[in-house]
């Protein structure tokens, strides 16, 4: 019988392997999206919207439409500020559904979300949660000094932007879905992990990917706060 064991788990080695490789690859590019974005502030998420944030999400390559089995939707990270200005490991996401503002003729593009206060996080925690009916989203300003077109006060809980073509700017996210991907956390955190857990601390991840979103948002923010 421990023989078996043995060649099974053997077995299950490669497997657990290629499906951490997935949960890398998503951080990787996230981490790669947020760099690129914040490389230039006179085009990026205005300093005040940083400094006050109390959640950013951020899934790259968010899909239109499938040209093959249709929908929309995308995959990425979350993170949260703790009571003591730093940011939390990142907990895993997907985005669906909904109206996806891109612009013409554009079939994927980078999607961040920024948080303004904790009710729309701990909604996605508890469950599912969509922009626009469960909290208020609105397209996001853009650069150091801009002030949202609708929203001049910056009064919305959340502010969506997107990247495609090379472009940073507000996006139109009403009615999307976003939802914990638990099976990711699984494979990235351990068995028996909740988003709550990830989000506060009380476990940590086995792949240290994941490690460099949460420190490129402590990199934005100290440079926010200069």
């Amino acid at each position: 019988m421990r023989l078996v064991l043995t060649a099974l788990l053997a077995l299950m080695l490669p497997f657990a392997a290629n499906a951490q490789e997935r949960e890398i690859q998503r951080a990787d590019n996230a981490v790669r999206v947020l760099s690129e974005i914040l490389a230039i502030p006179e085009e990026s998420i205005p300093e005040r919207l940083l400094r006050e944030a109390e959640a950013i999400a951020v899934m790259p390559d968010v899909v239109k439409a499938g040209l093959v089995f249709g929908g929309r939707g995308g995959k990425g990270l979350m993170a949260v500020r703790g009571s003591d200005g730093t940011w939390s490991n990142p907990t895993f996401i997907t985005l669906g559904g909904g109206s996806f503002g891109f612009q013409a003729g554009v079939q994927s593009a980078d999607v961040v979300l920024v948080f303004r206060n904790r009710r729309g996080v701990d909604n996605i925690v508890n469950g599912k949660f969509t922009l626009g009916a469960d909290a208020s989203v609105a397209a996001g300003p853009v650069g150091r000094s801009a002030q949202a077109s609708t929203d001049g006060q910056l009064k919305a809980e959340i502010y969506s932007y997107s990247r495609a073509r090379g472009l940073f700017a507000g996006i139109a996210l009403d009615g999307a879905v976003i939802a914990i991907d638990n099976r990711a956390n699984r494979r990235v955190y351990g068995r028996d992990v909740t988003a709550r857990m990830i989000l506060e601390n009380r476990v940590r991840p086995q792949v240290n990917a994941v490690v460099g979103f949460r420190d490129k948002l402590e990199e934005a923010s100290a440079q926010a706060a200069r």
